[in-house]
C-alpha cells in the first residue's frame, strides 16, 4: 500500500526554517513528523507532530521513521548554514549537508517514498553576473556551503531516473523574521544573520559589525533580498502540493525581489525597537557581492506562491516580538 502523501517527514524540523515549515504543513492539514538530531535545532520548536531524534546520516533510522509513520513525502532542512564556517571547516559541511541528504534519499528509495522538497540556497549561484538572479543564472558557488547544496541539487535528477523520486529544490535568499503568532523564532548560537544581530545590539548586546561600507551601492553597504520565514514555509507547502498534483521536478528561487541595504535594515530596527543600534565598520568579507536579489517570477507562476509578509517592517517587527518574548531563545524567557 502506498504511503500517505499527506504525511510528511521534516528533517531538521527543530530548526529555524524547518519548524516554520512544520507549522505551515500542519495548518494545511498534513500530518507532520520531525526528524532532528537537536545538534542545532531545539526540542521546544517541535510543536506540530512527534519528534524522531536521529541523525539524517543514519539510513536505518530514517527508514524506520518513514515506515513507522507511513510517510509519503520528505522536506529536507537538516543542513549546516554558516558560510564563514564552511570556508574554515569544509569537511563538516560536505559530511553533513551532502552525505546527510544522500542518506535521506537512500532511505526514501528503499522505502518507496517518491516526493522530496529540498531546502537549497542562492549561494549555489556564487558571484552574480546579473541581478536580479533568475533560475537560469549559472551556478558557480564560491564556498563549501553553496557547493554542498549544489552537489545535492545535481544528484536529484539521478535519483529520479533510478528510483522515481521527484523533487523540487527551493533556492532562497535571506530568510528573516519570526512566526507572526509568536510560537517560533530564530535561535542560532552564535547568531549569524543581520536582523537578529541588529536586534541584539539594540537590546544591549555587542555592537553590530557592518562588513564594508564602500560598496558601489547608494549607501555603500551591501544590498540583499530578505524574505520572511513564514513566506518560505508557505512556499515549501506549495512545492509539495505541486509535486503531488503535477509530479514535475524543478528548481525555484524564493525571494521578495526587493533588495535592502545593511543600513536600511539597521534603520528599520531602530524604528521598530525605538532604540539605537550601536555599530562599527569592519572590513569587507571575502566573497560578499555588492548586490544580491532574486527574480522569483517562476515560483509565482508555477507554484502560485507570492510573499505576503516579506516587507522589511513586518520582518523586523516579528523578529523583535520574538526577541522580547524570548530574550534567551528557546532556552528561557
Amino acid at each position: 500500500m502506498a504511503a500517505d502523501p499527506r504525511a510528511v517527514l521534516v528533517t531538521g524540523g527543530a530548526g529555524y526554517i524547518g519548524s516554520h515549515a512544520a507549522k505551515a504543513l500542519h495548518r494545511a492539514g498534513r500530518r507532520v513528523v520531525v526528524l532532528d538530531s537537536l545538534v542545532a535545532g531545539h526540542r521546544a520548536a517541535v510543536r506540530f507532530g512527534p519528534l524522531v531524534e536521529a541523525e539524517v546520516a543514519d539510513v536505518e533510522a530514517v527508514r524506520r521513521a518513514l515506515r513507522d509513520h507511513d510517510i509519503g513525502a520528505v522536506m529536507h532542512f537538516a543542513a549546516f548554514l554558516d558560510v564563514g564556517e564552511s570556508v574554515r571547516a569544509p569537511v563538516r559541511y560536505y559530511r553533513n549537508n551532502v552525505t546527510g541528504a544522500l542518506s535521506v534519499l537512500e532511505a526514501m528509495a528503499a522505502e518507496s517514498v517518491r516526493c522530496f522538497v529540498f531546502s537549497s540556497t542562492c549561494a549555489t549561484y556564487g558571484e552574480p553576473i546579473e541581478t536580479p538572479i533568475g533560475e537560469h543564472h549559472p551556478q558557480a558557488p564560491i564556498n563549501s556551503y553553496g557547493e554542498s547544496k549544489l552537489a545535492v541539487e545535481r544528484a536529484l535528477p539521478h535519483f529520479e531516473r533510478a528510483y522515481g523520486i521527484r523533487s523540487i529544490a527551493l533556492r532562497y535568499f535571506n530568510a528573516a523574521g519570526a512566526d507572526p503568532d509568536g510560537e517560533l523564532g530564530e535561535d542560532h548560537s552564535p547568531e549569524i544573520h543581520l536582523v537578529p544581530r541588529a536586534i541584539e545590539a539594540a537590546a544591549g548586546g555587542r555592537p553590530l559589525e557592518i562588513f564594508g561600507d564602500d560598496y558601489p551601492t547608494p549607501d555603500g553597504t551591501c544590498l540583499r533580498d530578505y524574505v520572511h520565514v513564514s513566506d518560505l514555509a508557505d512556499a515549501h507547502v506549495a512545492a509539495l502540493d505541486a509535486l503531488v498534483a503535477v509530479g514535475r521536478s524543478g528548481a525555484y528561487n524564493l525571494g521578495s525581489g526587493r533588495p535592502h541595504s545593511v543600513r536600511e535594515v539597521i534603520a528599520q530596527v531602530e524604528t521598530v525597537t525605538d532604540r539605537s543600534v550601536p555599530r562599527s565598520i569592519a572590513p569587507r568579507r571575502p566573497g560578499d557581492p555588492a548586490i544580491l536579489y532574486a527574480a522569483a517570477q517562476k515560483a509565482r507562476a508555477e507554484l502560485h506562491w507570492a510573499p505576503r509578509c516579506s516587507d522589511l517592517e513586518t520582518i523586523v517587527a516579528t523578529a523583535w516580538r520574538w526577541h522580547r518574548a524570548h530574550p534567551h531563545g528557546y532556552h528561557g524567557g
